[in-house]
């Protein structure tokens, strides 16, 4: 069976954008060209204009210590000026041992693609992928001159590297464009390296905007069929005005070669990380101090807001930003620094782009109404060197033998009170409180939720719970209100989530 994959078009072989300067440009900028259109019948003056910003990146790897060729005999011993010594020498040579059987010593290397920002400084554009444990960059110009280039700043989150070199060479920048205007529809051109063949120009349109890939927590890609291969990986995504608007960086492949769905970063996202990697080094991202899940129809209408949307804060970091706010768990954000939060996804960009140390106002569903709250930015490097970010998710380990308990049918779940023993038997802490699930039914609606048996139901309808009993009286509650579902709060190995459940009115 064929399986899809994205893959990171390289090799052959939430944040702080801090307000800085924007980067220096070239004056030999490349100069817009005009007139050329969707009913154009050719790209060549545009693509003769931009090839010479675009370059090859090649980087080598550390080399790992070299392990012994199966099969391979030590060099035999032989009297000094022997005939056969100069033999078995050239031999061993040969077959990349050094005398002592060793495999070759080739360095691993990666081949992608750049672009030039600034021609008066240097400055170069890549894939954090492509030069990610470097211990040499070389970039090859558009004339085939070669020189090495340092790295000035590395972000793994959004898969973006500043390169610079050191020439009197006049280099051609090209310069960024808006993303945001881009339509799906539009004409782009990308420019790259496939399969080091070199300079290599493709056409296609926007062919959707914000795509997700799970490949970091900002994804918001551009997706295009412009052909883009392994070692595009880098290079520039050009609109008709000759501005960068993406910077490509992975396909969606069954079998590795371009089949016409190609990612880019948005250049609205890459902008401000660039400067801020030019400017320190390193990226400057806020952060708000919550961990959040997406606001499902269930919880929506649990919570009675109606439409589904925002992000809920399914936890509190103590000590951060959303704490001295006030916020809790169980709140709703709608709106950050006057931004609506449309979906959970949203909400760690806008995040992650404020300034730190900014105040905002943020809104916020809480009791069934809109609640504000004015909430100082914290920087994300900090907290993690700090650690205070809450670990990401782990495999439960918990026992799963149920013990006799109260059995909620209608959920498919077997519940117990939280004792010495079932603490013990689950590992959960003591300072955790609520309601043990001992049992959960594959066939129930608690299981097909994702609760499993060592869950700790912590509140329901952001009522505390203590008992199997106070879990039957608000679930009753609940039915005699005719709501048509419940909130459960899940604490889980000391990460906590809300779970909606539906209620069966017909019961």
């Amino acid at each position: 069976m064929i399986m899809r994959k994205f893959i990171l078009s390289t090799t052959l072989a939430v944040m702080s954008m801090s307000v800085v300067p924007q980067i220096a440009i070239a004056k030999d900028v490349v100069p817009v060209v005009k007139g050329l259109t969707r009913s154009s019948s050719s790209f060549a003056d545009l693509a003769e204009k931009l090839t010479p910003s675009v370059v090859n990146v090649s980087s080598t790897q550390k080399v790992a210590e070299q392990a012994p060729m199966q099969g391979m005999p030590d060099m035999p011993q032989f009297p000094p000026g022997s005939p056969f010594e100069d033999f078995f020498e050239e031999f061993m040579g040969r077959r990349g041992g050094d005398g002592g059987g060793m495999a070759p010593s080739l360095p691993p290397t990666s081949l992608g693609s750049g672009f030039i920002i600034d021609g008066e400084n240097g400055y170069i554009i890549t894939n954090n992928h492509v030069v990610r444990d470097a211990e040499e960059v070389r970039v090859t110009f558009h004339d085939d001159t070669t020189m090495k280039a340092k790295i000035v700043g590395l972000d793994e989150k959004t898969d973006i590297a500043v390169l610079k070199v050191e020439t009197e060479k006049e280099l051609t920048g090209v310069s960024f464009g808006d993303s945001a205007v881009m339509r799906v529809g539009d004409w782009v051109l990308a420019i790259g390296n496939p399969f080091g063949l070199g300079g290599t120009v493709t056409s296609g349109i926007v062919s959707a905007r914000q795509r997700d890939i799970n490949s970091g927590p900002y994804d918001d890609f551009i997706q295009t069929d412009a052909s883009i291969n392994r070692g595009n990986s880098g290079g520039p995504m050009f609109n008709l005005e000759g501005e960068v608007i993406g910077i490509n960086t992975a396909i969606f492949s069954p079998t590795g070669g371009s089949v016409g769905i190609g990612f880019a970063i948005p250049s609205n996202l890459a902008n401000p990380i660039i400067n801020q990697l030019i400017e320190y080094g390193r990226t400057r991202r806020g952060w708000l101090g919550v961990r959040i899940q997406t606001v499902t129809d269930e919880i929506a209408e649990s919570l009675e807001l109606g439409k589904a949307r925002g992000a809920l804060v399914a936890s509190v970091t103590p000590g951060g930003p959303a704490e001295k706010a006030e916020l809790k768990a169980g709140d709703i954000i709608t709106k950050f620094d006057g931004k609506k939060v449309s979906a959970m996804r949203t909400l760690p960009r806008i995040v992650a782009e404020t300034p730190i140390e900014k105040e905002v106002t943020l809104e916020y569903w809480r009791d069934g109404k809109i609640n504000k709250a004015k909430v100082a930015i914290g920087e994300l490097e900090k907290a993690e060197e700090d650690g205070l970010l809450a670990k990401a998710d782990e495999p439960s380990s918990v026992i799963q033998t149920p013990d006799k308990g109260t059995k909620v049918e209608e959920f498919g779940m077997t519940l117990g009170a939280l004792s010495k023993a079932t603490r013990q038997k689950f590992n959960v802490g003591e300072d955790v409180q609520g309601v043990i699930v001992l049992e959960s039914d594959v066939r129930g609606m608690a299981a097909e939720k994702g609760i499993m048996s060592g869950d700790v139901i912590v509140e329901i309808n952001q009522t505390a719970m203590a008992s199997p009993a106070d879990v039957a009286n608000t679930i009753e509650a609940a039915k005699k209100a005719k709501r048509s579902s419940v909130l459960l709060l899940i604490n889980r190995d000391d990460d906590v989530r809300f779970v909606a459940l539906k209620l069966d009115q017909k019961k």
